[in-house]
């Protein structure tokens, strides 16, 4: 499997003298397997080079597949100006998050309409078919590809692809559900909030990672909910999932190549410290990778629960979440970031035992919890709700919300009262809107 760089900053495209060496396009990355299938993750504006080599290296007819983490502007920049796609007798294949209010072709049309781009997607000239995606997994030709949400203001993927043994794991875009960690006697920290340790479960034993690490720890403060991590919370991702090799990518804008050097020599430094073999490096626009791959490698096959193909695109009609706080305005607040999830019906209760009666009788796909509720705290509901003899409650997700500081006791019995999730009331609606999303995906999906 080979892997290569086209796209390495984030946010915005920053060409000039002092990103030369890591270079200045937003992500795209190419990889192809041992059996020629072509695969390209992301259309930021590292697609247009890349398009130019396909178009003057590969005569039609071209077969390409072409995923898409999310559709943030850096992400999607590049797609109108992809050659291959206007070359008569080409066929493309495009996938991306879907569900709920988020369709690939619709959201891809949309920054091609005559008041952005003067041509529209129907006038490509080549076969285009357009694949919604959620969480599993799917084959194309020799490569599996494994996907899981990641923790961003808009609804975003990570892509696994497996071939013949070897991996490549991309995660461009993520930010930590929590900074706490604790030590668990192997090389580096293990994450305390459950997604980061199933980020970790789904990147483990990669043999190259290409993930996020546009900001540092001392910068994130004030990123709090921008949907990014700190370069050295991705180094203990990284060797807590027995990474082989780690790609620093989604350079912030801002970051020279001098500045870049400089993270790599921390982290490299961080990793030594830890053990476990880690090799750091920052991506680099051209960088090519091989990954050898064992021809007798078969992997297993995917159960129908577990496809990535969505179905029926989201959460079930008449869905339902259950929204338990008792301040009016933050229920507000809460219904008014949710009201564009026009798939679900939205139902609230303001105390902890009105909660109880309502989940039972609405059975629904997610509930908002509260940790500070009169009567019942959230904690004592969650653990009412578990115990709960219905296996509907033992499974659905609970996002808990709470205005206090939590420290690292608060998240854990957060955890071992049986929460999904928990956010802070400093939270954004786009940060909302999107854990609301993946949950329910999961939820419908389940």
């Amino acid at each position: 499997m080979r892997v290569r760089f086209w796209g390495t900053r984030g946010s915005i495209a920053k060409p000039g003298p002092t990103t030369l060496r890591y270079g200045g396009n937003t992500p795209c990355v190419e990889v192809e397997g041992a059996d020629g299938t072509l695969l390209i993750l992301d259309c930021g504006t590292g697609i247009h080079a890349l398009g130019q080599k396909l178009a003057a290296s590969r005569k039609p007819p071209l077969q390409g597949h072409l995923l898409i983490s999310h559709y943030h502007w850096d992400h999607i920049q590049g797609f109108p100006f992809f050659t291959p796609l206007f070359i008569p007798g080409n066929e493309w294949h495009i996938y991306g998050p879907g569900g709920m209010d988020h369709q690939l072709q619709a959201i891809l049309a949309g920054q091609m309409t005559y008041s952005y781009f003067p041509i529209s997607l129907e006038e490509f000239g080549s076969s285009v078919h357009y694949h919604n995606l959620g969480e599993g997994a799917f084959d194309i030709g020799g490569l599996r590809i494994s996907t899981q949400y990641t923790n961003h203001p808009a609804l975003t993927l990570a892509f696994r692809v497996e071939a013949g043994g070897a991996s490549f794991t991309y995660i461009p875009d993520h930010e930590p559900s929590s900074l706490f960690s604790f030590d668990n006697g192997g090389p580096g920290p293990i994450p305390l909030h459950l997604q980061d340790r199933r980020h970790v479960e789904f990147l483990k034993g990669s043999d190259l990672l290409a993930h996020d690490a546009q900001y540092t720890l001392q910068e994130y403060p004030s990123k709090v909910s921008w949907g990014h991590s700190p370069y050295e919370k991705t180094v203990e991702y990284a060797v807590a999932g027995g990474v082989k090799r780690l790609a620093l990518f989604h350079h912030d804008p801002l970051r020279t190549d001098r500045d870049l050097d400089g993270l790599v020599g921390t982290a490299e430094k961080m990793a030594a410290k830890a053990g476990g073999g880690l090799e750091v490096m920052a991506a680099a626009e051209g960088w090519e990778i091989e990954l050898p791959e064992d021809p007798a490698w078969k992997p297993p096959p995917i159960p129908a629960s577990c496809s990535a193909w969505l179905s029926g695109g989201g959460p079930k009609t008449g869905g339902t979440i259950l929204i338990v706080d008792d301040d009016p305005l933050m229920v507000r607040l809460l219904e008014k970031s949710l009201e564009a999830e026009n798939a679900v019906r939205l139902v609230t209760a303001h105390d902890g035992e009105a909660a109880l009666k309502l989940a039972m009788k609405e059975r629904p796909l997610l509930i908002i919890l509260d940790w500070g509720l009169p009567k019942m705290d959230g904690i004592e509901v969650c653990r009412a709700l578990r115990r709960n003899e219905d296996t509907l409650f033992r499974k659905v997700p609970i996002l808990m919300v709470t205005g206090k500081r939590l420290d690292e006791k608060d998240v854990q019995k957060c955890f071992d009262a049986g929460a999904s999730d928990y956010l802070t009331k400093k939270f954004s609606p786009t940060q909302l809107r999107s854990r609301v999303r993946s949950w329910l995906l999961r939820s419908a999906s389940a």
